[in-house]
């Protein structure tokens, strides 16, 4: 057992203590382990069931504090995600093939319970701040080396994610970092260190040099579309604009001929096998959700379904490569439906937080962090037609963090509405003084505000002492 390992051990099992004394570091120890997939690069450990350990911790300190929330807010998010959990059960129970359906849906359960209790949970801006960081870091770390590999390499090979998780294919690793590159913009906007600025900035650009080395056509056209909403959503977006049309030219440049040449395939879908296939895949799932309202059930693009719902291809086992012809395919139109509901009301309830924070300067953070998971969830939607993640749990886990947004921004305008209307003693009028000559007065320091409105103050890093400090003054707001 090699050091990492050893490393890897003491921090999971060492977390657990502090579950107990605080179940929202479940929350966060669980979306690391589970989107990171830490243990899938260590030497002994792959196999470990860890995430599921640090759930059973998780959701046993949960029902034993006394002082945590047991209500899950009643949103069309939340209603409309649970009816979509309970019509999977429904389709795997019916499923075509139950073995593996069942397989899958041991995995999706977990997915979605967690999703809930992280709604549950999900109620400062501390908490939504420290989910972020953690799951924008987890996948993130991917961008960083596969970014430098990238470089290093001239992009001569690709980019894979960690073996055996939702983002170990070259396809799937793309459509993650797409999703994370808003979410680093959002941490750069919000940290107040020079230096951790410029590694933020420096990260991006990595993830945006990694989403190319995966050479996923999918990626490509999700980053691009991606990009062009992320410059619309900034609150600088001539600047965006230009700076990602700069950082898309030089990537696009440095790649290598074999990278343009799988690009150019885009247009010759006609002519390529695999996206024929995919085609076709996607014909037989509407077959299939034409004739079974509940679909085929999890894992049902299979060689017999194929036989039966579109014969004149034979039996073969492509896949869908696209969330929404995977989720039509396994769980029918209804299915399709609820799943298309769930970003619908994502992107809806980002707005409605962006339009009602745009006047709030201490709810600045949640107004950026709303345009930037907007953009995610874009690059979710664009890169997903042609990858098959529909059950990916970075995805929940942003939906999970739209909904805590929607909570915390309700306890403020409680809070106002409360202070507004409270009754106020009749002020003192104060003794009229002279004013004395010379240049007017500075304003106090809690009125001024910085030279860009919500960005925060730049200075030095915390010294080792200030840093365990502040570390211990956001555990205890956790």
């Amino acid at each position: 057992m090699g050091l990492r390992d050893i490393v890897l051990l003491v921090t999971i099992y060492g977390s657990i203590p502090f579950i107990y004394m605080k179940p929202f570091v479940g929350v966060l120890v669980w979306n690391w382990l589970s989107l990171m997939n830490p243990h899938r690069i260590s030497w002994t450990l792959t196999n470990q069931p860890f995430a599921q350990i640090i759930a059973l911790a998780m959701l046993s300190s949960l029902l034993i504090a006394q002082r945590e929330p047991k209500r899950i807010p009643v949103t069309p998010i939340t209603v409309t995600l649970g009816l979509f959990w309970f019509w999977m059960l429904l389709t795997t129970i019916f499923s075509l093939y139950p073995t593996l359906a069942w397989w899958q849906w041991d995995k999706v359960w977990k997915i979605m319970l967690t999703t809930f209790v992280a709604i549950m949970v999900l109620n400062s801006r501390e908490r939504i701040i420290a989910l972020t960081v953690v799951a924008t870091l987890s996948i993130g770390y991917y961008g960083f080396k596969g970014g430098l590999f990238t470089i290093l390499t001239g992009g001569g090979y690709r980019v894979w994610g960690p073996a055996g998780s939702f983002i170990g294919g070259n396809n799937e690793i793309g459509l993650a970092l797409i999703m994370t590159i808003p979410l680093l913009v959002f941490l750069h906007y919000i940290v107040e260190y020079r230096l951790v600025k410029l590694a933020l900035l420096a990260g991006t650009i990595l993830c945006v040099f990694a989403v190319f080395g995966t050479q996923s056509r999918g990626a490509f056209l999700g980053i691009t579309a991606m990009g062009i909403y992320l410059a619309w959503k900034s609150k600088n977006k001539v600047l965006y604009l230009l700076l990602g049309a700069v950082l898309g030219l030089v990537v696009f440049s440095f790649m290598p001929d074999t990278w343009h040449e799988r690009m150019a395939t885009i247009t010759e879908y006609e002519e390529d096998s695999s996206a024929q296939g995919r085609i076709k895949a996607w014909e037989m799932a509407f077959n299939m959700a034409m004739d079974r309202p509940l679909g085929g059930g999890y894992e049902t693009f299979k060689p017999g379904a194929y036989l039966m719902y579109l014969p004149e291809v034979g039996a073969r086992g492509t896949d869908a490569h696209s969330i929404y012809f995977e989720t039509l395919g396994e769980h029918g139109f209804i299915g399709l439906a609820l799943f298309l509901l769930i970003g619908l009301f994502s992107l809806m309830a980002c707005g409605r937080i962006i339009r009602r924070t745009r006047s709030i300067p201490e709810l600045d953070w949640m107004n950026m962090l709303a345009r930037m998971i907007q953009v995610s969830l874009v690059g979710y939607a664009v890169s997903g037609l042609f990858l098959g993640l529909a059950y990916f749990n970075f995805y929940y886990a942003l939906v999970s963090i739209v909904v805590g947004m929607t909570t915390v921004l309700k306890q403020h305008e409680t809070a106002a509405v409360g202070e507004a209307t409270a009754p106020r003693p009749a002020p003192t009028p104060p003794l009229a003084r002279p004013t004395p000559p010379g240049p007017p007065l500075p304003a106090p320091a809690a009125a001024r505000t910085p030279a860009a409105a919500g960005a925060p103050v730049r200075r030095n890093l915390p010294t080792p002492k200030e840093a365990w400090a502040l570390g211990r003054q956001w555990y205890d707001r956790l």
